[in-house]
């Protein structure tokens, strides 16, 4: 927010001659604040908002197609933010400009591992290592865990977005290739399912975090920092925090992983981004500022005062990147980043599944049966949206 307010804005400002008003507004008021705004036509001209959220926009109109600014990027700027461009397109068009990526990678204590007798120098290239790995990396205490060997998030966002990554790395996908139905049931998904509730249930658990909520704490204070686990799976931009919060873990990122022979793939690629309200009387000017916001040099700046990272290609050699080996994993493993699918009723499908896959977790239903179900609520969600 500083560097924002006191250094990106007055510097655009000065070179345009325009004033800048930015309001924040924190992130679970912000649909409903943005809805009663596009209703009583005081929205703002340029807003941000999660790439989630953008087909919903586009299909009830309230955002400009910034496919004909994008066409007169150069060449050179649209090749370079290509990842970027792509998350942010809604049936062939550009409707939001992402100004960060993230990407899901395992974090990993290089301690543990060789106090295990495993070699951090070589992690698991496999789910099924990874899984091998965490039975070696668990410690247990009358019975019960006391050090997890691998956690991951199991809220309904993050359970979502930790079994689409399972799915995607075993060759599934969440719906067809033209977004008209869901394909939940495969046994790429099913067995996907099934290896996520396998972290949790029976003896072999590795992971005792079920239920809780650790990946909204701050880093120094989530497992992996704490000593409390020796994997877990969160956004790679945070390995720099994660580091610093605890220097004696020897914290380091793992690159992606995949199922068996098939491609390693993770949740990732454009996040937060921002669009030009349809309503606005200044879209010129609102899409001069994104280009301001994409340029490479403020690009970066904004990315490494969030601790995120940067949606241009070339940032890989940027000193920011370069600096640090763990942040160029990450940079590096955005090429194997997988987006939830960019289509209307997206959030009610995303929520829908989340609460089926807890089911899961839980115990109270088996993989097939809740993918089953999730599927069908899906299917209904992508009739009401079209």
């Amino acid at each position: 927010m500083k560097l924002v307010k006191e250094t990106i804005v007055p510097a655009f400002e000065k070179e345009t001659g325009t004033d800048v008003e930015v309001t924040y507004v924190d992130w679970t008021q912000l649909s409903p604040k943005l809805n009663a705004a596009f209703a009583a036509g005081t929205a703002p001209d340029v807003f941000g908002h999660g790439i989630a959220a953008t087909a919903d926009l586009v299909k009830n109109d309230r955002i400009v197609d910034l496919t004909p600014y994008v066409d007169k990027l150069a060449a050179a700027d649209r090749d370079d933010l290509k990842v970027a461009l792509t998350g942010g397109r809604v049936n062939g068009k550009q409707y939001i400009m992402p100004i960060v990526a993230t990407v899901r990678l395992l974090v990993y204590s290089g301690k543990d591992f060789k106090d295990a007798g495993l070699n951090p120098d070589q992690p698991p290239k496999t789910w099924e290592e990874v899984k091998a790995a965490a039975d070696k990396l668990t410690q247990r205490s009358g019975g019960k865990i006391s050090r997890a060997g691998l956690i991951m998030p199991s809220d309904a966002i993050g359970a979502q977005q930790t079994f689409a990554t399972l799915m995607w790395s075993n060759g599934g996908e969440l719906l067809s290739s033209d977004g008209s139905k869901a394909t939940l049931t495969t046994p790429e998904a099913v067995a996907a399912l099934e290896y996520q509730a396998s972290l949790y249930g029976g003896a072999a658990a590795v992971d005792n975090t079920l239920g809780g909520t650790w990946n909204t704490a701050p880093q120094a204070q989530q497992p992996i920092a704490t000593g409390k686990a020796s994997m877990q799976f969160a956004g790679a931009g945070d390995i720099k925090k994660f580091q610093t919060a605890a220097p004696d873990r020897d914290l380091r990122l793992m690159p992606p992983v995949g199922f068996g022979s098939n491609k390693p793939q993770t949740f990732g690629g454009a996040a937060n981004g921002l669009m030009i309200n349809k309503d606005s009387a200044k879209q010129d000017l609102g899409w001069k500022f994104i280009q301001y916001m994409i340029d490479a040099q403020t690009g970066l700046k904004y990315a490494e005062a969030l601790g995120v990272l940067p949606v241009r290609t070339s940032a890989i050699n940027a000193p920011y990147v370069t600096a640090d080996p763990e942040i160029t994993k990450a940079v590096a493993a955005l090429q194997y980043a997988h987006g939830n699918p960019n289509v209307p009723g997206w959030v009610q499908m995303r929520d829908a599944l989340g609460k089926q896959i807890e089911q899961v977790l839980h115990g109270k239903v088996d993989a097939s049966q809740a993918l089953t179900q999730a599927n069908a609520e899906v299917d209904k969600t992508i009739a009401a949206s079209s």
